[in-house]
This record gives C-alpha cells, structure tokens and sequence, in this order.
C-alpha cells in the first residue's frame, strides 16, 4: 500500500465517539434502572438528558465515568473502554489506578458542589493537576486563577466554601472539572440545590462552556435552557431511552406520548 493509499484510509476512518454507551443495564436488587441504554455522542456536541425523577439520568452519568458500574453493557470515552478492558471475549474490571487516571480525563460537576470545605476555591481547583503530577503547584495555582477568573471569580479565590453562595461554588466546581482539561464534561443537575435567583449565573457559565468545542452532557429540568444550548435532547423514562433528536423535534414535536405527558407537566 503506498503512503497516499494510507492516509486516504486514515482519512476516510470516522473519528471516535467522544462518549459511546453500548446495551447498558444496571439494576439494585430487584429494580432495574438503566434497561438496555445505547447512545453514541459525537465530539463537540452538547446533549441534554431530560426526564422524570428516577428514570436513570444520573445513573447515566455516574456509568460513564464508572462511579457507577453496569451489570451489562459498556462504554467508551474517545474509543476507550472505561473501567474494563478486554480480555479475549470478555471484559475484566480495571484496577482503581487505572480508572482513576480515566476518570481524570472526565471532568464531572455534581449536583451539590463536592467542594473540599477546608481549601479555598484556588486550591480546589489547583487540587486534581497536582494530585495527578501533571502540573506543579506554582503552575497548577495559575492556571487556577485563569480558571476562576473565567468562570467570574477571580476575586474570590481566597474565598472558602462556606465564604461563598451556593451559585459560586458551583462555579468553582465548573472550574475544578475544567482543571484537568477534560474532552467531555458530565453535568448532573447543576442547578437543583441552588436558589432560583442564583441558577443564571451558573447557567451562564455553562452557555459559555457550550460554545468551546468541549463534549457536554447536562442533566436538567431547565427546559428553555435545554432548547437554547442543547445539539440534541434526550428523554428518559424508565431505565429507557424513550426519544432523542433535535430539541425543536422533540421539545416542539415530540413523537411519543410519553414526552409529551413530562413536557405538558413541566411547562
């Protein structure tokens, strides 16, 4: 094969996914919550997972980056497997190193901060690059700054979490999954333990986020937020994914009796 042939073939090769979920099921005893989830998010796009309390949407989540681990099924992040490898015909479970590492290449905001009450908001964010050897303090504490400043906080960086609202730590923790300039960011429900007047200037930030070229996932109720920076919606119910697509077909026109019964309910 010559070398043109070669590139031709490297050309005509699709990327991979930033993140694919291959047949997925997880269940707690006797109640299955992720039952049969396939979904392949493209890199650069925003999706937005949608749906009633208890359909698995942060169950979803929390499998991509193996906080969670599937009965069956798999996923890939880049066109890795995360937290398994193989092993002939089967998938064997990596070591907590190995997942660790993978995990910092998936930054993750959750719901109520996770913030470290005992460091300031620059050394949250500092934290993970050091942690990880992949910057020095001096340099993983300016990059910080950087990253506060971004997110409208460069002078709160002195600040601890108890000195700041719960919009602002949220903030921070959009800062510290930033820190380890991950591929794909996974949101889930970043505005639910905020106060209504707070949830816009996070929801701000995340926009901001949207227009970066960064793989975002977001679990939210905020419909207009979803319809404004979402590439593609999609609804849960059940364990299932009942209906995805573009949010003007599926908040506008939604083709299953379902979604429109959990749209009707929440507009």
């Amino acid at each position: 094969m010559s070398s043109a042939q070669a590139l031709d073939q490297t050309l005509d090769k699709p990327a991979p996914a930033a993140i694919e979920v291959h047949d997925v099921h997880k269940w707690y005893g006797s109640h299955r919550v992720l039952d049969g989830i396939d979904l392949t998010i493209r890199p650069g796009e925003v999706t937005v997972i949608l749906g009633p309390s208890g359909s698995g949407k942060s169950t979803l989540l929390r499998v991509v980056n193996h906080l969670e681990k599937p009965e069956i099924g798999h996923v890939s992040v880049g066109g890795e497997l995360i937290g398994v490898r193989r092993d002939g015909e089967r998938l064997k479970e990596l070591g907590e190193r190995a997942i660790l590492a993978q995990r910092g290449r998936i930054g993750f905001v959750f719901q109520n901060f996770n913030l470290f009450p005992h460091l300031t908001a620059l050394d949250n964010v500092a934290a993970a690059p050091v942690a990880t050897g992949r910057l020095t303090r001096p340099a993983a504490r300016e990059a910080a700054r950087q990253l506060l400043a971004r997110v409208g906080l460069g002078d709160r960086t002195g600040a601890y979490p108890r000195q700041l609202s719960g919009g602002q730590q949220q903030r921070v923790a959009i800062a510290r999954a930033l820190a380890l300039r991950p591929g794909v960011i996974l949101f889930d429900e970043p505005t639910s333990a905020l106060d209504p007047e707070l949830v816009g200037e996070v929801l701000a930030v995340i926009k901001d986020l949207a227009t970066s070229g960064t793989t975002l996932v977001i679990v939210t109720h905020e419909i207009g937020f979803a319809r404004e920076v979402a590439d593609r919606i999609v609804f849960m119910d059940g364990g299932r994914i009942v209906e995805q697509g573009p949010p003007a077909e599926v908040l506008d026109r939604p083709r299953h009796e379902r979604t429109r019964e959990f749209l009707a309910s929440v507009l």
